[in-house]
């Protein structure tokens, strides 16, 4: 389950996100869908489905650059 406030860990990063990098859960939208912050007032919405925690991105041209994360045990990262 994820909560607001809740860090996560980029495993598979993309043009957006760092693989490495710390991230912090915002506001949760619904059961599947929440705001990961990237800067003070940027968020991007993300899932948690079956398929793990990330961040969906399609291209006009139809290229797909999914981001991963994982859930950290603490909230004291980043």
């Amino acid at each position: 389950m994820i909560n607001t406030g809740d860090k996560l860990i980029c495993t598979k990063g993309n043009a957006f996100f760092v693989e490495g990098e710390f991230y912090t859960v915002g506001n949760i939208v619904n059961e599947k869908f929440f705001e990961i912050k990237i800067s003070d007032d940027d968020y991007w919405y993300a899932t948690n489905d079956s398929e793990g925690i990330y961040v969906r991105f399609n291209s006009l041209k139809g290229r797909m650059s999914h981001a991963w994360f994982a859930k950290t045990e603490s909230k004291a990262y980043a």
